[in-house]
């Protein structure tokens, strides 16, 4: 890593709003039936099937909280940490290489982006290297992408290995899972001012506000995970990325959580299973790969600190 960036930064933007239990306005009460029922009967989505590659439909609950709402809340949070990592000389500047190297990483994966979501075409894609050594890496909803040096570092992760956190952290997001949380949660918890947003009747900045808080810690299920993995791979398969770099990526994880887990995990929850089905699913996605042109460059990851790399 170059000398002029801060690799070990501590910040004070809050990402660890909205756990479970959250007692904030927009959890504290329960949602009429009759506006939840009517809100998911309306929500319709086709399947989706790409070469082997099937998720099956969207949930009809990201219907209940507007994507508009959430991609605005997205872009403020992201501001916010860009704003506080860059007072800290802790915000990779353009020209670092580890920057160069997750921003060429990104270039490839996007255009392969628009046919899982057709938002993503408009989406303002940016990438941001932090300097901090935690061990976690995110895409917001609205293609808000950040790695932290810990975990490019700490790992010492390949190119494929990059591609492959990339793609599931863009699956998160093309797949809308924070979305679906946010409306799993207000269908369970109440929230009046969904019912306020959804008849015009206001409160609207409030919900948005209190949204903003949840879109880095909200805790993805199983499923959630599963099916990230998979469109993740699919992704990076196409962008000419080895796909089975999934493999050896959650073998380092693994081997990372065995002291304190980071915060990757906290929020990526992994299951005993995950490495054998990322195996079986290799067959869907190897062929993608098979006929994707190579990246032109190959990039190497930062050295391991006090290596006077």
């Amino acid at each position: 890593m170059r000398p002029d960036l801060v690799e070990d930064a501590t910040f004070t933007t809050r990402i660890d709003l909205h756990r479970s239990g959250c007692g904030c306005p927009l959890h504290g009460r329960r949602l009429f039936s009759g506006l939840l029922a009517g809100a998911v009967a309306t929500a319709a989505f086709p399947a989706l099937a790409r070469e082997g590659v099937d998720v099956g439909q969207n949930s009809k609950f990201t219907k209940l909280v507007s994507a508009e709402q959430v991609e605005s809340a997205a872009q403020q949070q992201y501001l916010q940490l860009r704003q506080e990592a860059n007072s800290k000389h802790a915000l990779a500047p353009a020209n670092h290489p580890q920057q160069q190297r997750l921003q060429a990483i990104a270039n490839r994966l996007i255009p392969y982006t628009y046919e899982w979501n057709d938002r993503a075409r408009a989406w303002s894609w940016e990438v941001s290297l932090i300097g901090s050594q935690e061990l976690n890496a995110f895409c917001m909803p609205g293609g808000k992408i950040a790695f932290y040096v810990g975990i490019l570092q700490t790992l010492q992760l390949s190119d494929d290995e990059v591609a492959m956190i990339m793609g599931h952290e863009m699956a998160h997001a093309l797949r809308e899972h924070a979305r679906e949380r946010m409306g799993k949660q207000t269908a369970t918890r109440g929230a009046i001012e969904l019912g306020a947003a959804l008849f015009g009747l206001g409160n609207l900045a409030r919900s948005a506000a209190d949204m903003g808080g949840q879109l880095l810690t909200l805790k993805f299920g199983r499923q959630d995970e599963s099916e990230a993995d998979l469109v993740g791979m699919e992704l990076a398969a196409r962008a000419g990325y080895n796909p089975r770099a999934g493999v050896s990526l959650w073998q380092k994880m693994a081997e990372a959580s065995k002291g304190a887990p980071p915060q990757f995990l906290s929020t990526h929850p992994s299951s005993d299973t995950r490495i054998q089905d990322i195996e079986a699913n290799l067959p869907k996605v190897e062929p993608l790969y098979a006929r994707a042109p190579r990246p032109p460059r190959q990039f190497g990851p930062p050295a391991l600190r006090g290596s006077g790399g």
